[in-house]
């Protein structure tokens, strides 16, 4: 093969690399050993790593928009199944019934979920649905502002803030009640006008606090704007009442068994009300009958730029994030609404412990995260002092909020046990 490609060693197939990111000399393995014995080998290594599950055995109260939830077995079990591992793209339906069929339900779990009428094949993650939902908005309504709440994740502001920068959207934040952490609804009256395309707020925010959106969605309609609801921990869904007020509800499905994966890939999804159909973004799956007269589902709206003209279609995202999806509808059809809703509760029930026995930095009511106070302590040296036990801490707040430099957003899901929730209340001390 060197001789084909005229390679006169091994060596010569990294000689455009700088010599020094290039690895010289031998790796650190004896000499001799089996395939099977280097497999045990990097095996026993990966042993010594921490995480948050399997040989690491790291607890965490990690949150902020990926959480540390249980993955039944079965979603891997389902979503390697032939049906679905070797079915071809949507676009020929005849050969792809599996993929479709999981988009059909994903579709129709989504809309039960969050109280809207019609959800989209999915999107890459939330933070892209969030500007997708702000276009779709400003196609809607005519108009080129956004107002989005400062306690909508932030990161998910920064991608918005990508996606203005060359779309004319023009991005202005409404802050958050200091003592609540809520939306400040009278910053939102003082701020919205009637070139305001849609009023994006986060429920649970970023903080963890349960937003009531109606005043939002009210205010947002006497101007004609649209009311964008996020979420990013979507257990919450489980035990709150659907946003029925919003017009377009958007996020992210991490939470529904899929792994944190050091930050990707994961599912985002939009959702609306049906007369806003012909705006949403990406694709729909829908049933009808074959020739036969059996059931039977095809892509019924797809207005992306792969189908229809570039400057026409709704969105310029090229696909779906089809797997993931997958693993998030088998979550949810393992789970059942009664499932779904104990998870909701005993995700509430101990993260409300833990928030009652440390000195919260809000006061609005919150699901499974809340900002803890720790002004004049060492955030640093508390979250060392926690690491020596095992334990991940929180998220301090400096990196996004200065103004929150003294607090730490804490988070409480199923997989916490009490006995670390108590070293962190102890840290905290």
């Amino acid at each position: 093969m060197l001789d084909t490609i005229g390679a006169g060693a091994m060596e010569d197939l990294a000689a455009h690399l700088p010599g020094a990111i290039r690895f010289q000399g031998d790796l650190n393995i004896a000499p001799g050993q089996s395939e099977y014995e280097i497999m045990d080998y990097f095996r026993a290594r990966g042993a010594e790593n921490a995480g948050a599950a399997g040989a690491g055995n790291w607890a965490s109260f990690l949150g902020a928009g990926v959480y540390h939830h249980y993955r039944p077995v079965m979603v891997d079990t389902i979503i390697s199944r032939g049906e679905f591992l070797t079915s071809y793209t949507p676009y020929q339906a005849e050969i792809s019934q599996g993929t479709l069929t999981a988009i059909f339900e994903f579709q129709s779990m989504i809309c039960q979920l969050t109280g809207m009428d019609v959800a989209n094949a999915s999107m890459y993650d939330g933070s892209t649905a969030v500007p997708e939902a702000a276009l779709m908005a400003m196609r809607i309504t005519g108009r080129g502002g956004v107002l989005v709440a400062r306690s909508v994740h932030p990161e998910y502001r920064e991608v918005l803030r990508t996606y203005a920068r060359f779309s004319g959207i023009a991005v202005e934040e409404i802050g958050f009640n200091a003592a609540s952490g809520a939306l400040d609804l009278e910053d939102l009256a003082r701020k919205i006008t009637k070139d305001t395309a849609a009023v994006i707020v986060q429920s649970p925010n970023f903080f963890g606090i349960v937003e009531d959106i109606r005043p939002a969605a009210a205010l947002a309609h006497e101007k004609g704007a649209l009311l964008v609801d996020v979420f990013s921990e979507a257990v919450a869904l489980g035990v709150l009442e659907p946003p029925h007020d919003a017009d377009i509800v958007c996020g992210e499905l991490q939470s529904f068994a899929i792994s944190p994966s050091y930050g990707g890939p994961f599912v985002g999804v939009i959702a609306c009300k049906e007369k806003f159909i012909r705006q949403i973004p990406g694709r729909l799956v829908g049933e009808t009958r074959d020739a036969a007269g059996n059931r039977a589902f095809c892509l019924t709206l797809a207005t992306r730029e792969q189908h229809i003209r570039r400057e026409k279609a709704t969105s310029n995202i090229c696909t779906n994030q089809a797997l993931i999806a997958l693993m998030a509808t088998v979550f949810m059809s393992v789970y059942g609404k009664e499932g779904l809703r104990e998870l909701g509760v005993q995700n509430l029930s101990k993260a409300h412990y833990l928030g009652g026995k440390v000195k919260r930095r809000f006061s609005g009511p919150f699901f499974n995260e809340f900002v803890v106070d720790a002004a004049g302590r060492d955030i640093d040296q508390m979250q060392r002092a926690l690491e020596t036990k095992r334990i991940v801490g929180g998220l301090p707040l400096r990196r996004f909020y200065p103004e929150l430099a003294g607090s730490v957003l804490l988070c409480c899901t199923e997989m916490t046990r009490r006995e670390h929730m108590d070293q962190v209340v102890e840290a905290f001390a």
